[in-house]
């Protein structure tokens, strides 16, 4: 129980943190390209490859810091991280095509879950 109140404090911090850097981007850069959605995946993305070996290999954190901001804080400020981190470790473990098929399907399936959602929106 006490895992997911982390998990949730890190996640209610990590979506304030997701919604004021897309809207401060977007008000200062303007909206034409999701300039705002790719700084904020390109930044957890850095962070979570910066922050996980740390925890894990060198501070040697308890392992709830890693449930607060990899899970929590990064899972709500963007899952983007996550997937390159798993897509990082596949590829580490010289699983290529399935690092491959990850990414392809994952963009793939992603899209057509959208279309698919906008289709049975329309069609209510």
């Amino acid at each position: 129980m006490l895992n997911a109140l982390i998990v949730g404090i890190g996640g209610f911090l990590g979506a304030i943190a997701r919604y004021a850097a897309g809207m401060w981007i977007g008000q200062k850069w303007g909206r034409t390209f999701p300039l705002g959605t790719f700084c904020i995946n390109i930044s957890g993305t850095f962070l979570i490859g910066l922050v996980m070996p740390l925890f894990t290999e060198r501070l040697m954190v308890n392992p709830q810091w890693r449930l607060f901001f990899a899970v929590g804080f990064l899972g709500a400020y963007t899952t983007f991280s996550t997937f390159e981190f798993e897509t990082g470790g596949l590829i580490r473990d010289g699983e290529w095509v399935l690092a491959a098929l990850n990414v392809g399907l994952s963009v793939f399936a992603g899209f057509m879950a959208l279309k698919l959602g906008e289709v049975i929106a329309k069609a209510i």
